[in-house]
């Protein structure tokens, strides 16, 4: 048995490599991204390792990250649970369905992660383009970090079949499951880095837009995955699971921003790119393969205006 696994982990690792070799771009990017996240959360960790505590404000922005990261794990546990009571969805309500998390995300993304960012930045420098030039790379790096575990990690779609490196080595199951991983850890990053700097008003829309999207997300996990061959609650425990991932990125989130004042709108860029990265390359492209583009569109708008009047009501 340990013989096998090994077997399969030097086979996956000789994969991974070729793989690097045959795309060194989309391999620069990966690591660019995955390496910019181990640096600003080393910022913010060391000094907490040194000290041997987290201070009475980190300990609180931490808490409200994690409780918004279990908002957005409740919102998918909800959406999953109704596939008991839902047997199929027609696939334009899907595609509308999707369309609308999509806006949502958008609208997050702009108003809840970009503007803020802007407007922190700009209260550390008399600088004028510095805010900007600081939100910005955060926008590409998270772009970058998705590109290559878009690019690299084995996983699965329902329209395009199976991307990444590895996929004959897992079952489709797996696959799908690791999809909606690489799509919900950014939306537990973005909510950990709304919270990071203790501002309520920025963090709590953020999370409950996430929340709210995350359950027609919920329902179409569960019904995709019962689709492909899963039994019933199973398909229902797999996709409430999930949303794990979403207090899991929010403590990413929050460790990321902690380290130096700058550190801060840099992150809010970075979870905006990642977060638009998923939109325009997965959400709305599946959204529109189908023949529903007007149907999706319109749940986009809508969308996008309920996270707008969520911004402004809540925050």
């Amino acid at each position: 048995m340990v013989e096998r696994i090994q077997a399969t982990v030097n086979s996956f690792r000789q994969e991974w490599l070729q793989a690097n070799r045959r795309q060194p771009i989309m391999a620069l990017a990966l690591w660019l991204g995955l390496a910019t996240l181990v640096a600003l959360a080393l910022a913010s960790l060391i000094p907490i390792v040194l000290s041997g505590s987290v201070q009475l404000a980190g300990q609180q922005n931490l808490r409200y990250g994690l409780l918004g990261g279990m908002m957005g794990l409740a919102g998918t546990a909800a959406g999953a649970a109704l596939a008991l009571s839902i047997r199929s969805v027609s696939a334009k309500t899907e595609d509308a369905i999707l369309g609308f998390a999509a806006g949502m995300m958008l609208a997050a993304a702009a108003f809840s992660l970009i503007m803020p960012g802007l407007e922190h930045a700009a209260t550390l420098t008399s600088q004028p383009m510095l805010p900007a030039i600081v939100v910005v790379a955060g926008l590409f790096l998270g772009v970058f970090l998705m590109l290559g575990l878009d690019r690299f990690v084995p996983h699965y779609h329902d329209q395009v079949g199976e991307c990444g490196v590895g996929c004959s080595r897992l079952s489709k199951v797996w696959l799908f499951v690791l999809a909606i991983a690489i799509h919900n850890l950014p939306e537990g990053m973005a909510i950990g880095v709304g919270f990071a700097n203790g501002d309520w008003s920025a963090g709590f829309p953020l999370a409950s837009a996430i929340a709210i999207q995350d359950i027609p997300e919920g329902l179409a996990v569960a019904l995709t995955l019962r689709a492909v061959g899963l039994p019933m609650m199973r398909s229902v425990l797999v996709a409430a699971a999930t949303g794990l991932l979403e207090p899991i990125g929010a403590v990413i989130g929050w460790a990321l921003t902690g380290g130096f004042q700058m550190a801060y709108p840099l992150g809010m860029g970075l979870a905006a790119g990642a977060m638009i990265f998923v939109v325009s390359h997965e959400v709305i492209p599946e959204t529109h393969r189908r023949g529903h583009q007007t149907a999706a569109t319109m749940g986009l708008m809508i969308g996008f205006a309920v996270m707008m009047f969520l911004d402004t009501a809540l925050g």
